[in-house]
């Protein structure tokens, strides 16, 4: 076993931390963060933390540069104070999307951050739904990439409702496999024909959705342009319903705009990315906390337990 479990959290998700914190029945290590006058971030580690198994919470959601500057410089200031180890628990990944080359001379944005994380102190990250699983090849040392997907069936199974689980997208089937093996429903994928970025025309429907309640499952929700044309094409064809069910809620741009306007009865969302009055202007959304997921995820770190039967549960 580490020395004495400390749990920090920067200003990106305080919310989660705090709720993480119930779960483990222990206090936050206070922590300064402040921004000067020009825009420069200030931390400070309000506690000795020599010796310690140390887990900050931070993920790296909007404004996504700063949270991640941020979380560099708490890891940089809990190196330089001696910490016996330090976990970055980042339940969002920022930059995710951008895991290869795109074109000739483009970066791997994704694998540019492992970096900053790892030479700014980090020794093992905690994330919850990487946009892609290879990401955890960028870093040497070990990834825990956690799935909010039990969790969030928890809450959908109490809607009694016969189900068909829907892929958005050629890219998410593995995804709405696992939660349709789960349920034991239905499985369906939507043909999507992406004609600039951020804008997508969802085509045609593989599967059989008539007389279905029908659940669209994803990764994360951006400008929502997607997932609300999937819903769409999926009503045209005969479900009887739409919901979505969504990890990260991004919710950039038009994506609150589209949603509250869409044909969703319910969007499920979890806390990895704090929402603030977002959930009040569109109703249709539901929050589900993975502070409990994480939780034991930092119990099983710190105890040296194992943390592959979080994946089975």
């Amino acid at each position: 076993m580490q020395g004495p479990l400390k749990i920090l959290t920067g200003t990106s998700n305080p919310a989660l931390a705090n709720a993480i914190c119930e779960h483990l029945q222990c206090s936050l290590t206070p922590a300064m963060c402040e921004t000067f006058s020009d825009g420069e971030i200030r931390v400070e580690v309000g506690d000795n933390v020599r010796g310690c198994d140390v887990f900050v919470i931070q993920p790296t959601c909007a404004p996504v540069n700063f949270n991640l500057m941020q979380l560099c410089l708490l890891l940089d200031a809990l190196k330089r104070a001696s910490v016996g180890r330090v976990t970055a628990v980042v339940p969002y990944y920022g930059y995710a999307r951008q895991d290869r080359k795109v074109s000739p001379r483009a970066p791997i944005s994704a694998k540019m951050v492992a970096d900053f994380l790892e030479a700014a102190g980090m020794h093992r990250l905690v994330t919850v739904d990487l946009h892609a699983g290879q990401i955890q090849g960028f870093f040497n040392g070990p990834v825990d990439n956690l799935f909010a997907g039990p969790v969030m069936l928890d809450h959908i199974r109490q809607l009694g409702k016969e189900f068909v689980v829907v892929s958005p997208d050629a890219g998410g089937v593995e995804r709405a496999r696992a939660y349709a093996k789960r349920m034991g429903a239905g499985l369906a994928i939507i043909d999507k024909r992406r004609d600039r970025p951020n804008q997508a025309s969802a085509m045609h429907v593989i599967g059989d959705v008539q007389g279905k309640a029908a659940l669209i499952v994803d990764d994360m929700v951006d400008t929502a342009g997607t997932m609300v044309a999937a819903g769409e094409v999926l009503l045209k064809n005969g479900a009887t319903e739409v919901m979505a069910c969504a990890t990260h809620p991004v919710l950039s741009g038009p994506a609150l705009d589209r949603l509250c306007n869409s044909a969703f009865s319910q969007i499920f969302v979890t806390d990895t990315i704090p929402l603030g009055d977002k959930q009040q202007i569109c109703s249709k959304i539901k929050v589900i906390s993975v502070a409990g997921l994480l939780a034991k995820a930092i119990r099983n770190i710190h105890t040296e337990s194992s943390v592959s039967v979080l994946f089975n549960e």
